[in-house]
């Protein structure tokens, strides 16, 4: 039952286990309503910060955790996860909105839920668990590096030259710029940062979002009394209502249905050429594997808390339904974050019904808070995205791996970051899978042992060998070619195949060419061998041979035939 609900796929399923199948009281109710609560004042900032990180206006922010939230939530398949605009997409999403504008974006974004449906359609779920710790740890922390050099600008109040995203040509634009530093928006970001950091000292069971934001502003007010000025969302973003109005900040307004590459927007109309088009899909691809990988460790993360399981097909189709519904109305790429679901179920939720309050609660204060929302400064913003890149880069389970981990594994993780950080996360997680693929099809590989078998009996020209593992590519030529030298002055070499695991086409064609070479007069007996090598052995029709190659069930068979009592045999240590 368990597995069947696990790789089934089906729209809805967690909120219709946690409020149907389960049964749902006012008290729970009551519960969700208050963890949505505390999870939505949590997202609001972030929500605005990560939408500038990623190049759009802020509201884009409120609107991708207000829309895509709540239809992840309807249709996901693990009950207290959280969605809305997450750190990890920054790197991804900035580049794409530079060149494409907020439309380029926004069809990106449509074109990563649609893979999204189809990797869940097609039980993908847990395909995404298949890469190494390594890997996820290696481009996170790369994606947690980048995203900090880009919040320096903000912090500083600095005025580069122009904007990058380039991670190296970024640092060195930084550096020039820092003549231009402002000291009223770095004394509001040092003070933010500061609450973020000594916030859980204090013990206090509610996050240090808002109260670091409050300190951030009260430090702002008090610098502006002076007769200085500080960047908020106020003065860097303004927006044009449908009816003509204009505005600073944030608009009061809910979004509204509109074809994403219809948006207005300075950067003019997306046209549906071929080369655009071709230029997206990799970025979409991306977006879509990233929100993939979040989206499943999120679930996992709760399930070990919450000791409950998620259906990972049903949570792919929720993330990519929500991907392809939020552009229609402003939002922009989506899936799990793994802090505020943490947050969410700390608050005492108990169905997804908590992130679809989250999701209201985002959306009313559009329409009540659009004015105060406005005056946030954008150093307090920067400060928040530099606690989420350090949250995010996994610093101390890193030191830890790095401390205790084979070294093989450590350069798996430092090559996926760098590369992260230099190239390309796509890059970063194609060449780190293949590395870890081969690093563990050599670890795998060394655990093929040929053993040698001493029998008192044995005459001068018999000889024993077991083989212990897998007969696979990486394994087997080494084994015969072993063998093939160990055994080159007996006539009779007998195998026991007992703990073979495995017989691939590569271990097949080894084992046919160590009996093409061998000379003529010797004979190889072969006993115990297990199902799926033997099946193997039959479907390549390899027959015996008469005095040259034979099949038995046992040793004691062989011994029989060979006129040999069952004797003791022990193993021969070989260096």
């Amino acid at each position: 039952m368990r597995r069947n609900y696990i790789t089934r796929v089906r729209i809805g399923i967690a909120l219709y286990n946690a409020c149907f199948r389960d049964g749902y009281s006012l008290n729970r109710f009551m519960r969700d309503i208050i963890a949505g609560i505390t999870v939505g004042i949590i997202a609001i900032p972030l929500a605005m910060a990560l939408a500038i990180a990623s190049g759009v206006p802020p509201q884009y922010g409120l609107y991708t955790a207000g829309i895509a939230g709540m239809i992840a939530a309807l249709a996901g398949g693990s009950k207290l996860s959280v969605s809305g605009p997450t750190a990890a997409f920054v790197v991804i999403l900035f580049p794409v909105a530079q060149q494409f504008g907020l439309q380029g974006l926004l069809v990106a974004t449509l074109f990563s839920g649609i893979i999204l449906l189809i990797m869940g359609l097609a039980r993908l779920g847990r395909v995404i668990e298949y890469i190494p710790l390594s890997v996820t740890l290696g481009f996170t922390a790369g994606i947690a590096i980048t995203i900090a050099s880009m919040q320096f600008v903000d912090f500083f109040g600095l005025t580069p030259a122009a904007e990058s995203d380039d991670f190296i040509t970024r640092i060195m634009m930084i550096g020039s710029s820092l003549s231009t530093l402002q000291w009223g928006d770095t004394l509001v970001g040092i003070t933010t940062l500061a609450v973020l950091i000594f916030w859980p000292k204090l013990r206090i069971n509610f996050p240090g979002h808002l109260p670091a934001i409050i300190a951030g502003v009260l430090v702002m007010l008090v610098y502006q009394w002076f007769g200085h000025d500080i960047q908020t969302i106020g003065s860097k973003f303004s927006y044009i209502l449908p009816n003509g109005d204009e505005g600073q900040g944030i608009p009061p307004v809910l979004p509204s249905f509109v074809l994403p590459w219809n948006v207005p927007a300075e950067t003019g109309s997306f046209e549906w050429t071929w080369k655009n088009i071709s230029a997206l899909l990799p970025a979409a691809f991306s977006m879509a594997v990233l929100g993939a990988i979040e989206s499943l460790l999120c679930a996992v993360i709760l399930d070990n808390m919450t000791r409950t399981k998620h259906n990972p097909n049903s949570e792919l189709l929720g993330q990519g339904l929500s991907n392809v519904v939020a552009p229609f109305f402003g939002g922009i790429t989506s899936t799990a974050a793994i802090a505020r679901s943490a947050v969410n179920f700390k608050a005492g939720a108990t169905s997804p019904v908590s992130a679809i309050v989250h999701s209201l609660f985002v959306l009313a204060a559009l329409l009540f808070f659009a004015r105060y929302l406005s005056y946030l400064p954008l150093a307090a913003m920067a400060a928040l995205l530099f606690m989420v890149a350090w949250n995010m880069s996994e610093a101390r389970k890193i030191k830890d791996i790095i401390q205790k981990a084979p070294k093989g594994d450590i350069a798996v993780l430092l090559v996926c970051l760098f590369l992260t950080v230099f190239f390309d996360m796509i890059i970063a997680i194609s060449i780190g899978v293949v590395l870890a693929a081969l690093l563990f099809m050599k670890n795998i590989a060394d655990l093929t042992k040929l053993t040698e078998i001493d029998c008192e009996q044995f005459d001068e020209n018999e000889i024993l060998y077991t083989i212990q593992g897998p007969l696979f590519f990486a394994a087997a030529e080494r084994i015969f070619s072993e063998l093939s030298e160990l055994s080159d002055h007996y006539q009779t070499i007998i195998l026991d195949w007992d703990h073979v695991t495995l017989l691939d086409v590569g271990g097949l064609q080894a084992f046919t060419r160590f009996m093409e070479d061998l000379n003529e007069g010797k004979r190889v007996m072969i006993c115990n061998i297990p199902f799926q090598p033997l099946k193997t052995l039959a479907r390549a029709k390899i027959q015996p041979i008469e005095g040259r190659l034979d099949f038995y069930s046992s040793r004691e068979e062989i011994f029989e035939e060979l006129d040999h009592a069952s004797s003791a045999c022990i193993e021969v240590a070989r260096p």
